[in-house]
């Protein structure tokens, strides 16, 4: 036989076996104690003598113990012990978006003093036949974030799995526990006050309406045909001011599809508006520079309303007076704390509690009565 088969070195006596991950049963030998005093012991719940205590922490210490093995946990429990947080976009695209990054940040605050770890998982795509990680990743309750264009799929896989549902600014899904925004009656709002102002020419620049990314302007058929619940509530509120509003669809958030989106607007060609209301902040940023492209300035030939509240800090503002946008400002963490504590609560068995916010008008510099003509 050779010496793989034998397990013998060059010296012939047998090699030692490869020490496993080590385990409270052997601290406990060790310290001299209980299995159950050393779990207490290592854990800091329950009475324990300080002696005790000591020994077990010091034979973890020489044994390399770091603390129960969380997969064994988990089936005892019958948890994973983490939170799923499914967004719609390309995690990299998603992260880009302020506004996505501050609603994670609410929800791991909650999450972290639960003890509860989060999972990022992308949406599935439109094909329910290819449901991705939601099918199988370890995860005990989801919370959907921007997921409305394709919620659908998502929900589907879920509710097979059984796994309770939070949805952050969706359409009312069945069984779901919701946290919304008062998208609709901000932007209603936000027109009036343009309104207010004296404008009687408002267009709108929207975030995407489906999942395809398209850009161009929202002809009535288009309209009928998007299902992204944020930017078809954000319009509809613009449109119960003003009916006729033209509205322009941007393929994404960023500054710029902000330029790309306004440029139509602008168009020396063309009938161009005094006032635009535009449903993100980084959104508006670009149609401030696509203003100032156009040769205008902002506001006394254009107004700007954005919507977030988030801060802008883009050197097109180091090179103007315009020091703060007018906008709508959300409250991001909250919505994300709202969340996190609605999916801990299921997982508890306790009342999940639905949560609505409401955004604020802010006035900035990019707003202002329109010049007379």
């Amino acid at each position: 036989m050779d010496e793989a088969a034998t397990g013998n070195g060059e010296s012939g006596r047998p090699r030692a076996a490869r020490p496993g991950r080590p385990t409270l049963a052997a601290v406990a030998r060790a310290a001299g104690v209980a299995a159950s005093t050393a779990s207490l012991a290592f854990s800091g719940a329950g009475p324990v003598s300080e002696d005790a205590r000591a020994r077990v922490l010091a034979a973890a210490a020489e044994l390399g113990y770091g603390g129960p093995d969380p997969r064994a946990r988990s089936l005892r429990r019958g948890r994973s012990g983490v939170i799923g947080v499914v967004m719609d976009e390309r995690l990299s695209d998603a992260f880009r978006d302020p506004v996505n990054v501050l609603t994670l940040d609410g929800i791991a605050e909650v999450a972290g003093e639960a003890g509860t770890s989060l999972l990022l998982v992308r949406s599935p795509l439109d094909d329910a036949a290819n449901p991705g990680p939601l099918v199988d990743a370890p995860m005990d309750a989801v919370v959907l974030i921007g997921c409305s264009v394709r919620i659908d799929p998502a929900v589907a896989v879920l509710r097979r799995r059984n796994i309770p549902v939070v949805a952050i600014e969706a359409d009312d899904i069945e069984g779901a526990v919701p946290v919304q925004l008062d998208n609709r009656e901000a932007s209603r709002r936000a027109a009036a006050f343009l309104r207010d102002l004296g404008h009687a020419d408002v267009a709108v620049v929207t975030l995407p309406l489906d999942g395809n990314h398209q850009r161009g302007w929202i002809s009535p058929e288009r309209e009928a045909e998007g299902i992204a619940h944020t930017s078809l509530e954000r319009l509809r509120g613009v449109r119960g001011v003003y009916p006729e509003a033209q509205a322009y669809e941007a393929s994404g958030s960023s500054v710029e599809e902000g330029r790309i989106a306004a440029a139509p607007l602008f168009a020396p060609d063309g009938p161009r508006p005094t006032a635009v209301v535009v449903q993100s902040d980084v959104l508006a940023v670009g149609v401030v520079a696509a203003a100032l492209d156009a040769g205008l300035r902002v506001p006394e030939d254009v107004s700007v309303v954005g919507f977030d509240g988030i801060t802008v800090d883009d050197s097109l503002f180091h090179r103007t007076h315009i020091r703060q946008l007018t906008t709508l400002v959300q409250p991001f963490v909250q919505k994300g704390q709202a969340a996190a504590r609605a999916a801990i609560a299921m997982l508890e068995g306790e009342p999940a509690q639905p949560a609505a916010f409401r955004s604020e008008l802010r006035i900035g510099d990019t707003t202002a009565p329109p010049r007379a003509r």
